[in-house]
């Protein structure tokens, strides 16, 4: 590659290419440069980047690549932020590197029914894009269409009580329409003459040499995909042994002709976490019309306008292989460079820098941290148990007349129990007695007296007999571990490190483990509340295990036990020792419903 004696400033560069992988994205990047211009000194002591600068066409093209085994949204705009504060003058950007492809969109082609290329032409050109062939080496180009967006944050969301996860991110910002038009050229010429990535990759390979080996195509035979349901096994690293060389594994597909990779337009999905999971790609592929997954994107789209390009380096399931990575870097930044060919020079002086807008890529990456950080508190804490008592708690205490259940807060027992530490309050009664509706008015009035004094801890489990199978001690224990973890200003060190110690194996954690850290973290309150409903709809051997459990932690740790259950003798020795209030209808709370 040819280098340039002519001297540069930081001005100059008004392409801003970014990168998230040294080893193969950086150096397709900066194989794709036609002059090398030499490294300049850093402007701002804050930028750590590593840059590689040059020209390609008509323009000064600055290089940052991620730093190593850092990936991720936050990352990525950070480079971004650092890369604007020492080029001033950057007027849009690349994002261009590795991805994971859904390789068909919508229902069709893992039926094991074979369709050919000129079928999947005439339903694209009818606007029928559900059969979208993609092969690994292929490029996705991130474009917007009337229906779907350029670039979607799959993870952004909510998860809803006994409902499905429910995507709410907004739109991201698009590139100039430069960039956009740019697109459109390619897009024509690709259709009369057809693109030039593969010579381009050619005679990048052959003026770098060391390049060759690695970055080459590595062949049809090594690019398989296998059906959904067929899962490649933790710790296993060839696919073949673990998931078999039969071929009814593999998804039936036609030959494709030639060796070129294809181009393909459309939504990338862009999250903090790697998609590995063939069934999550497709569903979220067919919802969001997501042909690539990636994981840098939707930190740069809001504040750094820029072309995300990817190419398909494996199909986002358990079968992950670098084998493609350095081959799929290439395409990629083949098709950034025939890209930027055709864009004006000009054209491009003529934007304003994006260094105008460099105040709110730092505040997006404030906000980025923090949101990151609390989508890590929420996996962590769904990791625990994804259950959730707390629909149910507003669902019964909405259920409650307005001056109901005052007789029991202002019963001698329930003062003397919330008065006194290390106490057990048993409030046996018959069916339809109103236990449920009272367990609600007490928990309602414990947490808005920890809302006031948060040394105080709450934590509530509502039995029901139709969850007999799910109600284990082990998962009864993990809700109160959950619910007293997520109380706390932040997620105790003794819970993480029960999630490191089985996240990475795909265990779970022992009784043992479970009682050891929920110990740990209750006596980080001065009193803990633990408030247990309808014992009776719990399975007798998981209910004396948990009530053993409970009254274990009280023993140690000084907290005070709220119970209810139908008159019960077994379950009434379980509270021999227990403070005892008998639930029954009051007068004045028949009354007050009798009225309504």
């Amino acid at each position: 590659m040819p280098q340039t004696g002519r001297r540069f400033a930081h001005g100059d560069y008004t392409v801003g290419w970014i990168c998230a992988l040294p080893e193969t994205e950086f150096v397709a990047a900066g194989a794709m440069l036609d002059e090398e211009h030499p490294v300049l000194p850093a402007v701002h002591s804050q930028d750590t980047n590593s840059y590689l600068l040059g020209r390609i066409g008509d323009h000064n093209v600055v290089i940052a690549c991620l730093p190593a085994e850092t990936t991720g949204k936050v990352s990525a705009a950070t480079v971004a932020k650092d890369m604007l504060r020492s080029f001033p003058a950057v007027r849009f950007g690349l994002m261009v590197g590795i991805g994971g492809g859904a390789p068909y969109y919508g229902t069709r082609g893992y039926d094991n029914t074979e369709f050919s290329e000129q079928e999947e032409e005439e339903d694209s050109e009818d606007g029928l894009e559900d059969i979208r062939d993609i092969r690994l080496g292929d490029v996705v180009v991130s474009l917007h269409s009337k229906s779907a967006e350029a670039v979607v944050q799959y993870d952004f969301g909510k998860s809803l009580q006994e409902k499905e996860f429910v995507h709410t991110g907004g739109k991201l910002n698009k590139p100039p329409a430069i960039v956009l038009s740019a697109v459109s050229v390619l897009q024509q010429q690709h259709r009369r003459k057809g693109h030039t990535i593969s010579e381009l990759l050619a005679d990048t390979l052959s003026k770098n040499p060391g390049m060759a080996e690695e970055f080459r195509y590595p062949g049809s035979a090594k690019d398989r995909l296998l059906r959904p349901d067929i899962v490649h096994l933790e710790g296993r690293k060839s696919c073949k042994a673990c998931c078999g060389p039969n071929k009814v594994n593999l998804a039936r597909r036609t030959d494709r002709h030639g060796t070129a990779p294809k181009i393909h337009y459309g939504t990338i999905g862009s999250a903090d976490q790697v998609m590995r999971d063939a069934i999550l790609r497709d569903k979220w592929a067919q919802k969001e019309k997501i042909i690539c997954f990636e994981m840098e994107a939707a930190g740069l789209m809001d504040s750094f306008p820029c072309l995300v390009i990817r190419g398909i380096c494996d199909y986002a399931d358990s079968h992950k292989s670098k084998i493609w990575q350095p081959y799929a870097a290439a395409t990629a930044a083949s098709y950034a460079k025939e890209l930027l060919l055709v864009i004006p020079g000009q054209g491009v002086m003529d934007l304003s820098p994006i260094e105008q807008t460099l105040g709110k890529i730092e505040a997006n990456v404030d906000t980025m941290r923090s949101t990151l950080a609390r989508k890590e508190d929420y996996d962590l804490l769904n990791w625990i148990t994804p259950d959730d008592y707390g629909p149910l708690q507003s669902d019964h205490f909405r259920r409650r007349q307005a001056g109901t259940g005052e007789w029991l807060l202002n019963s001698m027992e329930f003062q003397k129990w919330l008065r006194t530490s290390q106490e057990t309050l048993f409030c046996p009664g018959i069916p339809g007695a109103g236990k449920t509706i009272l367990t609600s008015i007490v928990i309602d009035h414990l947490t808005r007296r920890t809302s006031e004094d948060r040394s105080l801890g709450v934590a509530y489990v509502y039995c029901n007999f139709q969850r007999k199978d799910e109600q284990r001690v082990d998962r009864l224990l993990s809700s109160v571990l959950k619910q007293l973890s997520e109380r706390l200003p932040t997620i105790p060190g003794e819970v993480i490190d029960l999630y490191n110690q089985h996240k990475t194996d795909r265990t779970r954690p022992s009784l043992e483990e479970i009682s050891r850290t929920l110990h740990s973290v209750a006596i980080k309150y001065s009193r803990v509340f633990i408030l247990v409903d309808a014992l009776d709809e719990c399975r007798e051997s998981e209910r004396n295990k948990f009530v053993s459990e409970v009254f274990s932690l009280q023993a140690r740790c000084g907290s005070n036990i709220f119970a209810t259950s139908r008159i019960d003798g077994e379950i009434e020795k379980l509270f021999s020792d227990a403070i005892s209030l008998e639930i029954r209808a009051r007068d004045h709370d028949v009354e007050i419903y009798l009225d309504e």
